[in-house]
């Protein structure tokens, strides 16, 4: 997959909906006791095809220590937007700097049982990009490339019966990595998304 492939399938259009399913879990937290946060889903534009930047969460954060990622963070007064938020947090995390991202889009907001709002942006990152991690919110940032992540056979998903209600988890394994929740979810709608657009595009 590369940058044009994304940009064509992705088409600024926000995927219909996460699994419901998924929801279960938070779906008795009221929209008004959340926090507002967002993250950046960055795709480097290489030679060989678009890879997907994660971030390796620090083991000692409140929330979500140690696991996998996108750079991404809870919106600040001072934030004039969500994607804002979504930018500033790369910078500050990984030292992605916003001049090297293109925004191409957004998926709606997922509700986290640690009661954030978190809104997933799109952006294409320049090649040349360095990163500065900031070990205080980061251990390490790896890639992994767009064609393997956005593939649904490589999505691993799962529905449990907690206290009489379904609940679906997804997760992806690359390399040594392991990607589940909320993460998971994002991938999950993404795939659904791009591989619709395949669809509408190529019809059997």
């Amino acid at each position: 997959m590369n940058k044009q492939d994304l940009l064509r399938q992705f088409s600024l259009n926000i995927p219909s909906y996460y699994q419901p399913e998924s929801l279960n879990r938070v779906a008795h937290l009221k929209s008004e006791s959340l926090r507002k946060a967002a993250v950046l889903i960055p795709c480097v534009d290489r030679k060989e095809g678009l890879s997907v930047i994660f971030t390796k969460r620090a083991s000692h954060l409140k929330n979500h220590p140690g696991q996998i990622s996108f750079p991404g963070g809870k919106y600040e007064e001072l934030d004039p937007s969500l994607s804002h938020t979504a930018l500033r947090e790369a910078h500050e995390e990984i030292g992605l700097s916003p001049s090297q991202v293109q925004l191409i889009g957004q998926l709606p907001e997922l509700t986290t049982i640690s009661r954030f709002s978190v809104t997933p942006f799109m952006g294409i990152v320049d090649e040349r990009y360095s990163s500065q991690i900031d070990k205080n919110e980061v251990d390490y940032i790896f890639e992994v490339p767009a064609s393997y992540l956005f593939d649904p056979s490589n999505l691993f998903t799962k529905t449990l019966q907690v206290k009489g209600k379904q609940h679906q988890i997804f997760a992806i394994n690359y390399q040594t990595h392991f990607i589940w929740g909320v993460t998971a979810q994002i991938i999950q709608a993404l795939q659904v998304q791009l591989h619709h657009s395949i669809y509408q595009q190529h019809p059997s």
